[in-house]
């Protein structure tokens, strides 16, 4: 047993006596970057110091990657190494890394190549808004986006991003775990996730962001199970050496490490590190997960870190919340997902085909297209003053829950086109009983226009501590009136917050 090999992480003290120059070692664009937000580089841009990384191989049984930010290196060791590794005085701590597989958030395709596909992919653009963007011909243009997944197989090759390899817009590539450049075999849902943010045929958009530049990490694999957090967290890095601006991860991390209490945004390496892509300027944008009708069933690592943009799923049908996307809060008792966008989307697939695909791991990558399109907008907005305002444009905002966040994200927003809502409905509670009468009920959202379905009723009730103790969605019909009893939770109630066709009320016991 002593010889068993197992992967560790190696925390470092210090960064040793090289000398770093930011300017050479990162991108011009991550540079810019910084500027435009007024990010100084601190001392956790600088690498690992070589040195004690080629002492750290040395007593090591091989070498698996490496952290700036937590100045660590992961190596495979045995418990005999562990023991050396631990006398070196440059070492911190010696921490193992369990196993934690990462799951890609989606579900099987269907494959149909149907007018009902083209229709699915018009309407997941539109509900954003993405008419207004296009009348502005915003698509993301100067803005870099990084996407990480378990493969990108034919996107040097497939339809969906011809243009893209004609203006040679995939700027860099990266395969962590083979330590190589090539990205483009292995697990299709890269090709899947990418053609939500850019992906088009002869103008025919699947991602709102056609413009944009891209790179391409490979962080999962799969039989790794050990190592896709070195991989991802290596990724993170490295997109933001190379200029990301914005990262789509259609990836989540549960079980068996973790359980639903360490969801907390502050437990996780992986969340840890996302918060710090945040403080270098960089929007992470994250699927929710789909285990909302698993026994996990909440959110997983690293949409659960506070300055990630965790996306849950939206049913296209419904236009509520998805039944397998995941709910929140974090288990600190923080609102998430963030926003929610359509988890039933038509992709690009391989044959150089298309398909429709569910999940949230589509939901992420829509919205990161969105949020392109945002950037570009305000090319000089602070990254969590734009994590506020994709919050800010959901369709539901100030309304909110725990399945569906602020709601779909809204280009009216952006652009000032926000309508006028007035209130079709009374509300009154007293008793312990609330009475909703609905008066009338309209098509036209003020965010939205006519492109949501606009006859459903959300309304919630907060503790003190302004914790959702309930909350609802229900279709209403004008001239209906609603009573709920609410004395299961008598003495709880702080706030009742109620919102309808785009009108949002505060009731107080």
């Amino acid at each position: 047993m002593a010889q068993t090999t197992q992967t560790y992480w190696v925390f470092l003290t210090d960064k040793g006596t090289e000398s770093f120059d930011p300017l050479a070692f990162f991108d011009a664009r991550a540079v810019e970057r910084r500027v435009l937000q007024g990010i100084a580089f601190k001392e956790n841009d600088q690498p690992v110091d070589n040195q004690y990384k080629s002492q750290v191989n040395q007593l090591s049984q091989a070498y698996v990657g490496e952290s700036r930010w937590f100045n660590a290196i992961a190596v495979d060791a045995t418990q005999e190494q562990v023991q050396r590794l631990k006398q070196l005085p440059y070492v911190r701590s010696v921490k193992e890394v369990t196993p934690w597989q990462g799951t890609l958030t989606s579900s099987s395709t269907m494959n149909s190549m149907s007018g009902a596909q083209r229709i699915l992919a018009e309407r997941q653009l539109r509900v954003m808004g993405g008419d207004i963007f296009d009348s502005l011909n915003i698509t993301g243009k100067g803005v870099r986006v990084a996407v990480f997944d378990g493969g990108f197989p034919e996107v040097d090759t497939h339809p969906a991003f011809e243009r893209m390899r004609k203006e040679n817009r995939i700027k860099a590539t990266y395969n962590f775990p083979k330590e190589d450049e090539f990205v483009y075999k292995f697990n299709s849902h890269g090709l899947a996730t990418l053609s939500n943010v850019a992906g088009e045929v002869d103008g025919f958009k699947l991602g709102l962001a056609t413009d944009v530049e891209v790179i391409l990490a490979r962080s999962e694999i799969g039989r790794e199970i050990r190592k896709e957090e070195v991989y991802w967290i290596m990724a993170l890095e490295w997109a933001d050496k190379n200029g990301a601006q914005i990262i789509n991860s259609s990836l989540g991390y549960t079980m068996p490490r973790y359980n639903q209490l360490d969801m907390d945004g502050k437990t996780s390496m992986i969340s840890r590190a996302a918060n710090t892509a945040a403080s270098k300027g960089i929007l992470v944008v994250n699927s929710a997960g789909n285990e909302g009708t698993d026994n996990w069933e909440t959110i997983g690592a690293p949409a659960d870190a506070d300055s990630v943009l965790a996306v849950g799923g939206v049913d296209p049908v419904t236009d509520a919340h998805m039944g397998f996307g995941s709910y929140g809060p974090s288990a600190d008792g923080r609102m998430k997902p963030n926003v929610s966008n359509y988890a039933h989307a038509t992709v690009a697939s391989k044959g150089h085909g298309f398909d429709q695909a569910f999940g949230t791991s589509f939901s992420s990558p829509l919205t990161a297209g969105f949020a392109a399109c945002a950037l570009q907008m305000n090319p000089g907005v602070k990254v969590m003053d734009l994590f506020e305002q994709i919050e800010q444009s959901g369709h539901l905002y100030p309304y909110y829950d725990y399945a569906m966040g602020y709601g779909i994200p809204q280009a009216s927003y952006f652009v000032d086109q926000i309508g006028v809502s007035s209130k079709n409905y009374t509300a009154s509670f007293s008793d312990n009983v609330l009475e909703i009468e609905v008066s009338n009920v309209h098509n036209i959202h003020p965010k939205a226009g006519q492109h949501l379905t606009n006859t459903q009723l959300y309304f919630h009730i907060a503790d003190a501590n302004g914790k959702l103790l309930k909350y609802w969605v229900r279709d209403v019909r004008s001239g209906e009136a609603r009573r709920y009893n609410l004395s299961d939770f008598a003495g709880q109630i702080a706030e009742i917050r109620i919102y309808l066709n785009g009108h949002y009320e505060v009731l107080k016991p």
